[in-house]
């Protein structure tokens, strides 16, 4: 598995979109590199880029970036809403897989000091990358802001992490940081005061607001013993935040930075928001992401307002994601798509034609071609699919159903199980032709020499394994499945009791037809215990779907005849 890390550099440019794209050119120039979002936005007068790749490609692109970036953007004429201290105003590096964060930091104390060294811009290293307890903290990093720069530089404690202590007017200064991953998030308001908007934010962010004696508006700001302003908190930890007006859509807005999703997800701030903008006679319209969101964070915001209206959140992803959009109004400002906006989505790789993702007739067709591919196994996972998935629909009607209010959650838990097993066993279809390719590709290797020959002995034994392993798991699954199946039978609407049946019957048939693929697989494989092992647990799996379906089909029977009377 490659090493990925995510860059979301922020330039002080947001209107001038030819010299974005000259920044981007600059960063598709390298290969091994992906660019994911360019996010402009016009009142702020900024630009946050996102793209992802292996570490050592991501810092050449984002020094090509910020090097393109300082020759075209002149911080002396610079005028925005958003803080910043320079024409890349920061550059944080995102651990994203098989990376850890102690490594991440290290390339990101390597890009500052190349930024510092060759571009002669003074930059400060901050969060993960920080030096100093204190310039962990961006805001503090970048206090004063680019005007306040050649002050800031003459002061020995505001020596810069690398580069030069000297005021680079043109391109101000950097932050290079290595952080978690931060969702920027924008919540609109229907009033178009700053003022006010702040006022949500300070109740909101977790450092919260000045404390201040008396009136908590003009009242004297209170100290502690050494001088320092005293804070009262807000309500939700691991957030940042300020109100701003954005003219271009003539409405106020709370921008948030989300900097851990597990402790405030998206859902919650918006929730909160809405809460304390109520409070102040304030209606919270929509909201907006800038940048990317990981797909979790979506799905567990539609499941969150599933659950408050009481219903089922054992539906499909993309019925997840679009109750998110709604419930977050995540498309008041404009269209959301969830292709460009979740990282999943973007840095997906695999652009090859899946069986899972055909409609019934290609997939049929498909089949039925004269190509070996798909076969027997990938047809047992898909039968297994539509039988979870009949189980799963009895559920959800069943969570629905009139008088059955109070046990809606007893049936989405269902769902929601369900969903997991056909999600699994739809990946299942494609992994099982991917597997008879392998054994393919396995046998059209060389065989010229002793080492080819060894080499491709290997790589066949290999691939014969995996090709047992796969309609196994087909197994294992679809025995899961029959659990599903027989609560609905049992418990769920009457009414649906045939289709709980007919969804036993095709986990049965998927069984079967699986074992059938991991025995005539085991043909050739000279590891005999490994052979032994998945045989002997199969005919026992198939023992236990043969008196599953027969118990279930006896519990639909029945259900049927009482429906009968």
């Amino acid at each position: 598995m490659k090493k990925l890390i995510e860059c979301v550099p922020n330039f002080s440019e947001g209107k001038d979109m030819s010299i974005i794209k000259q920044i981007t050119d600059q960063i598709e120039t390298v290969e091994g590199v992906k660019l994911l979002d360019v996010d402009p936005g016009a009142a702020t007068n900024r630009t946050v880029v996102t793209f992802v790749g292996t570490p050592d490609e991501v810092i050449e692109a984002a020094f090509l970036a910020v090097k393109k970036a300082s020759q075209l953007i002149d911080m002396t004429k610079h005028k925005g809403e958003h803080p910043r201290m320079g024409a890349t105003d920061v550059c944080p590096l995102v651990p994203i897989s098989n990376i850890s964060m102690e490594e991440t930091v290290e390339y990101a104390h390597k890009l500052a000091k190349r930024i510092g060294d060759e571009l002669e811009i003074p930059v400060y290293c901050y969060e993960k990358a920080a030096f100093t307890k204190e310039r962990r903290n961006l805001a503090y990093c970048r206090s004063g802001e680019y005007e306040g720069l050649p002050e800031k530089l003459s002061k020995p404690e505001w020596k810069p992490d690398f580069g030069p202590a000297k005021f680079n007017a043109r391109a101000g200064a950097t932050a290079v940081g290595a952080r978690d991953f931060l969702v920027a998030y924008n919540i609109n308001l229907n009033t178009t005061s700053t003022r006010r908007a702040n006022s949500i934010a300070y109740d909101i962010r977790e450092r919260g607001r000045v404390k201040r004696e008396g009136n908590p508006i003009t009242g004297k700001i209170v100290r502690d013993e050494q001088g320092n302003q005293v804070y009262i908190p807000g309500s939700l930890k691991e957030v940042k935040g300020i109100g701003w007006f954005i003219e271009e859509y003539g409405i106020a807005q709370i921008s948030l930075n989300l900097t851990n999703i597990s402790v405030t997800p998206v859902h919650v701030a918006f929730e909160e928001a809405c809460k304390k903008a109520q409070e102040r006679g304030i209606r919270v319209t929509g909201s907006e992401l800038v940048g990317l969101i990981p797909l979790k964070a979506i799905t567990d915001a539609g499941k969150y307002f599933l659950r408050k209206q009481q219903r089922s959140v054992g539906v499909s992803e993309d019925e997840l994601i679009k109750i998110a959009v709604k419930s977050l109004g995540l498309d008041d400002l404009k269209p959301f798509n969830p292709k460009e906006k979740i990282i999943e989505y973007m840095i997906s790789e695999d652009h090859s034609k899946k069986l899972a993702d055909m409609d019934l007739r290609s997939f049929a067709n498909e089949t039925a071609s004269e190509s070996p591919a798909p076969g027997g196994g990938s047809i047992s996972a898909y039968v297994a699919a539509l039988g979870v998935s009949l189980g799963t629909m009895v559920a959800n009607l069943s969570s629905h159903k009139r008088g059955w209010d109070d046990r809606w959650e007893e049936f989405s838990d269902w769902a929601e199980k369900g969903q997991a097993l056909k999600d699994e066993l739809l990946l299942l279809v494609d992994e099982d032709t991917h597997a008879f390719n392998l054994i393919m590709d396995a046998f059209g290797m060389p065989k010229s020499s002793d080492n080819e020959k060894l080499l491709r002995t290997k790589a066949i034994q290999e691939a014969s394994k995996y090709a047992m392993e796969i309609p196994f798991r087909v197994m294992q699954k679809s025995l899961e499945s029959m659990e599903i199946m027989k609560a609905m039978a049992l418990t769920g609407n009457p009414n649906s009791a045939s289709d709980a049946g007919v969804g036993a019957l095709c986990a049965r048939t998927a069984v079967k037809g699986a074992f059938m693929n991991v025995k005539i697989n085991a043909a050739g494989i000279d590891d005999h215990a490994f052979v032994t092992n998945l045989l002997e647990k199969g005919a026992a799996i198939e023992k236990m779907a043969e008196e599953k379906e027969r118990e279930i089909v006896t519990i639909v029977e029945q259900k049927i005849k009482e429906l009968a009377k």
